[in-house]
């Protein structure tokens, strides 16, 4: 029996925290569903699309593309994990205050599904401050990501703050 374990988000962009996350899965569990959060309410800059090509890019250039595979969800965590014949909710944390929300989320997700369980990797200490948030800031602010995310990324980046018609 494989085993596989589900990693949400919405990746918008992927950052090499979030694939530092599915390194560590991809060594732990057979397969790595990376589960990209598509809802209708927000305005991502990268398309579903953008960010699922970037994260099989990025996992093949990393080596360990053959262990990961990328989905859509727009409902709960829990049954995007059902969906993917996940064991297991992989969750990153970079500090104590990721710690105290994700336990709350673990918690709340434990009670709706006690079959599946959250398994907290830390994140590597050389990749703590990276966020999403500050990736895409710095971006549209025309600096350079390239130490915080994968070349996919970036290039993803760029091409987003290009259709937005952002300028530094």
């Amino acid at each position: 029996m494989r085993r596989t374990a589900l990693y949400s988000g919405t990746f918008d962009p992927l950052t090499n925290g979030h694939l530092d996350v599915i390194r560590q899965g991809v060594a732990l569990f057979d397969r790595v569903a990376v589960a990209i959060g598509v809802h209708p309410g927000k305005a991502p800059w990268l398309s579903f699309e953008e960010r699922a090509e970037t994260i099989r890019d990025a996992c093949a250039a990393g080596g360990f593309g053959g262990a990961v595979t990328v989905t859509s969800f727009d409902g709960l965590v829990v049954d995007a994990a059902r969906a993917a014949g996940a064991g297991a909710i992989l969750r990153g944390l970079r500090d104590g205050s990721d710690f105290d929300y994700e336990m709350q989320m673990a918690g709340m997700n434990g009670t709706l599904a006690p079959d599946i369980r959250t398994v907290f990797l830390p994140a590597s200490p050389g990749l703590r401050h990276i966020s999403g948030t500050l990736v895409r800031q710095i971006a549209a602010l025309g600096g350079d990501v390239s130490a915080f995310a994968p070349a996919a990324s970036v290039e993803a980046l760029k091409r987003a703050i290009s259709r937005r018609d952002i300028k530094p």
